[in-house]
């Protein structure tokens, strides 16, 4: 029961590493300072909805993360 609970976790956390690491940073650069963005409406609502996916999925997979920790504090 430990190995399977354990390999679970591993699968979660590198799941929340992926999508961590995907997710795009909110920081505009200098281009924020002169105005000038070179995104469009499309291109910014495409955005928001993987960018959405994204945030969902870290934040399943943390909520796995920390639920599969505890269970395994609590089994050992």
């Amino acid at each position: 029961m430990v190995t399977v609970i354990s390999v679970v976790l591993i699968i979660a956390a590198l799941f929340m590493i992926v999508t961590v690491l995907l997710q795009s940073s909110d920081d505009d650069g200098i281009g924020a300072l002169s105005g000038r963005s070179s995104d469009s409406y499309f291109s910014k609502s495409k955005a928001k909805t993987f960018e959405a996916k994204l945030a969902l999925g870290t934040k399943i997979a943390a909520s796995v993360f920390v639920l599969l920790s505890i269970l395994l504090l609590i089994i050992k």
